[in-house]
């Protein structure tokens, strides 16, 4: 039986810039307070950490950077998704090689293929590493939904280990655990969703709001794998505030913001995104401060 690659709360890290350059002593003190704060697994270039704009080069530099630093004290995970299966598996043999313990691949965006290249991308992206493999399902950004039929075709695979779950569809998250295996695994992927989609037999998170909040994202599931649904569900709604201003706008704008205001890095952005505005930022900021470390 598949073991899942993480249980608990696992923060999708944002990259920091300085100057149009990676800013690695921000990444590795984003790292240390993750760290300290109990947080299981790190996600490295995915959607929060800007990943479309990063080169082949910054990438394996992010991970291996992001390994070194975590030293085996949690799992690090490459984001390695892409509309083109080829480069997927690319980066996918880059991050292997790097040192990551897990890869997560998106749904191909644009592209918007059926369920049957779905199913292709996965195992072949699955049978060109010894990794394991974690789906990303989020139709608000690629304009495709990976079902729950789909994820029963890809359950039996020995490397590809769940998925990450962002559709939105809690009736979609309820459908893949009743027709997938025991060993398929589901982590939320919406912040406002993480009691609801455990409840329903998620092993944990994949979070933004853990960039800001990491204790607080670490109790929420914690309480969840511990069957304390109430105290979970409690924690959940004080946070809702704070996840709606981190969702104000589009993803990775308002954390970055976040993280300036708590003096972790600059807000700075690669375009076509760009800063969050004063209006979004004070709502940003009060809820911040409101919410509970």
């Amino acid at each position: 039986m598949k073991e899942p690659v993480f249980t608990g709360a696992a923060t999708a890290v944002v990259t920091p810039f300085r100057n149009g350059e990676i800013d690695f002593p921000a990444f590795e003190h984003i790292l240390e307070q993750q760290l300290e704060a109990g947080i299981r697994a790190i996600v490295v270039c995915g959607t929060t950490g800007e990943a479309s704009t990063l080169t082949p080069e910054e990438r394996t530099l992010l991970i291996s950077n992001a390994v070194v630093c975590c030293a085996g004290r949690c799992k690090v995970i490459a984001g390695i998704g892409t509309n083109n299966t080829a480069q997927s598996v690319r980066y996918a043999k880059q991050a292997e090689k790097a040192g990551a313990d897990a890869l997560l691949a998106v749904t191909p965006y644009y592209n918007k293929a059926s369920q049957e290249g779905l199913a292709v991308h996965y195992f072949t992206i699955a049978n060109a590493t010894s990794l394991p493999l974690i789906a990303y399902n989020v139709p608000s950004r690629t304009g495709v939904n990976l079902t729950a039929e789909t994820c029963a075709r890809l359950s039996p695979h020995p490397r590809i280990n769940g998925v990450k779950e962002a559709s939105g569809n809690l009736s979609q998250v309820a459908h893949i655990r009743a027709l997938c295996g025991e060993d398929f695994y589901i982590w939320s992927g919406n912040d406002d969703q993480i009691t609801a989609t455990m409840s329903l037999g998620g092993k944990g998170l994949i979070s933004v709001l853990s960039n800001v909040r990491p204790r607080t994202a670490v109790r929420i599931a914690e309480c969840c794998l511990n069957g304390d649904f109430a105290e979970s569900s409690r924690l959940q709604c004080a946070c809702l505030p704070l996840v709606d201003a981190l969702f104000s706008d589009v993803n990775p704008i308002p954390v970055k913001a976040a993280l300036e205001e708590l003096g972790l890095c600059a807000q700075e952005l690669r375009l076509p995104l760009t800063p969050l505005s004063e209006e979004k930022r004070t709502i940003l900021r009060a809820a911040l401060h409101r919410c509970p470390e």
